[in-house]
């Protein structure tokens, strides 16, 4: 009788956490919805008339690279063709085991400089700072390996100007992203911080360094990724930005007031979510502070960004993010509910905690008591169909609300046939890897509290990422 009790008891349990689940995200696309309808009147209005206002500040574009041999110099030559009045590359390469630094040195023409800069944030030694001879712009520092924070972190002690780009080695940029990612800088002074959005490039062709050709990945893995930052970014995060709540940043691509970062200690080498962590500190010491602060995500700066294509690289960085994740929560736990936190502090903290940080351990504890009680005769099978349909039925309508925000907005992938590729996309992701995430992420979180150690994995490339570049003259 007590089994039966308590299995009644969980049923319900796991019903109001779906049903209150669903409910916020629900009214976080209903906010998205909204927000995404402005932002594209924004731009029919801007459009045709220049990105140009001569009052742009400066740029330092940050890109840390460990082992990128063979997209560093590809990358590289993308970031060089940018269309911006004033900014600067530094690349940091992080102690590459590879030909990385060679590549560099070779394609850029390098040579080492006694460059003096000041040590505002602790790092690990720098070994040689270099200047491209043919390039005014870019520099390369040289370290000791400390991690992509740490790398960051150098970038920053040698930026020359007020904000900085941080963002990942095999990132592709359009050409007018930093026009479009500084603007909430120039008409808001009290942002500190602006994400952009992140795209998937698997299955798109890239030439000089530039996308030339969207089309969607054969691979079902790196689809099915695709769905996952659809629901990530055009409601996850486009839904907190009305609300003032972001607390997320893409380390592939966000802007930074540097004099913001630094009055918080930097990144922090000890995480391994360290631009979620940054995001969540910033909301923390600057609410505790009364400073009037911002941070702003905006959809159209789009950062193309290569998604694994193999089981053994996705469970890594899946690992890897949800425990970033629980780390950047609990070092800012404080921030939960405290005064002044405002609406970051009081829903959206409490939502990554209880929905996303503790959500696949739940959605995975519920599947598995479902399937249990119903092989033991312990519960009606009408009730197992009805739970079913209501988890399956929210992973469509979530998806399907993603895929709809999409097509009414930026509708990167136009063929027909693409629209249905991704349909299928977010219909079968239901049934077997959307359980296997939640299984990573759960791993990733037994990582946590366990403090073992996790890894990346190698990255295998694209068939047409590594395509000859053109040299600028």
């Amino acid at each position: 009788m007590m089994l039966l009790d308590l299995i009644s008891v969980s049923e319900w349990f796991f019903l109001l956490y779906f049903v209150g689940l669903t409910a916020i995200y629900l009214s976080l696309n209903l906010v998205a919805f909204s927000f995404i309808s402005r932002n594209m009147l924004y731009q029919d209005i801007s459009e045709g008339v220049s990105l140009y206002t001569g009052f742009e500040f400066p740029i330092t574009l940050l890109a840390p690279a460990y082992n990128e041999e063979a997209t560093i110099a590809s990358s590289v030559h993308s970031l060089l063709q940018l269309s911006y009045p004033e900014y600067e590359i530094i690349v940091i390469n992080d102690g590459s085991k590879d030909a990385t630094l060679d590549v560099l040195i070779k394609e850029f023409s390098l040579q080492p400089i006694p460059e003096a800069y000041r040590i505002r944030i602790p790092t690990q030694p720098v070994k040689t700072v270099y200047r491209s001879t043919r390039y005014h712009n870019l520099r390369v520092v040289d370290k000791e390996n400390g991690g992509k924070a740490d790398a960051l972190n150098v970038g920053i002690n040698c930026a020359r100007y007020p904000l900085f780009c941080g963002m990942d080695a095999d990132s592709i940029l359009p050409r007018d992203s930093l026009f479009r990612i500084v603007r909430p800088f120039l008409e808001d002074p009290s942002t500190v911080a602006v994400g952009g959005i992140v795209r998937i490039v698997n299955g798109c062709e890239v030439r000089d360094g530039h996308l030339i050709n969207t089309a969607l990945p054969g691979n079902w893995l790196a689809r099915f990724q695709i769905v996952e930052y659809l629901r990530a970014f055009l409601f996850g995060r486009m839904g907190w930005q009305p609300l003032k709540a972001v607390l997320i940043i893409s380390g592939a691509f966000g802007l930074f007031r540097k004099e913001a970062v630094v009055a918080v200690g930097g990144y922090r080498s000890d995480t391994m979510g360290e631009d979620m962590e940054l995001v969540v500190r910033m909301h923390r010491i600057f609410s505790r502070q009364r400073r009037p602060y911002r941070v702003h995500f905006i959809p159209d700066p789009i950062c193309w960004t290569e998604a694994p294509e193999d089981l053994r690289t996705l469970k890594n960085q899946r690992i890897r993010w949800q425990r970033g994740l629980a780390e950047s929560l609990w070092l800012n736990k404080s921030m939960m509910f405290a005064k002044n936190s405002g609406v970051a502090g009081w829903l959206a903290f409490p939502f990554m905690f209880f929905f996303e940080m503790l959500g696949p351990l739940l959605e995975l504890a519920g599947l598995i008591m479902m399937i249990a009680a119903f092989c033991l005769d312990l519960i009606d099978y009408h009730a197992a169909i009805a739970m079913l349909i209501l988890v399956f039925g929210m992973g469509f309508l979530l998806s399907g609300s993603a895929l709809l925000l999409e097509e009414m907005s930026y509708r990167i992938y136009r063929r027909p046939c693409d629209l249905c590729i991704l349909c299928l996309t977010l219909i079968a992701e239901n049934f077997g890897y959307r359980q296997l995430n939640s299984y990573w992420r759960v791993l990733g979180m037994l990582r946590w509290l366990f403090k073992s150690k996790s890894t990346w994995g190698v990255m295998k490339r694209t068939a047409k990422w590594n395509i000859a570049k053109t040299k600028l003259p």
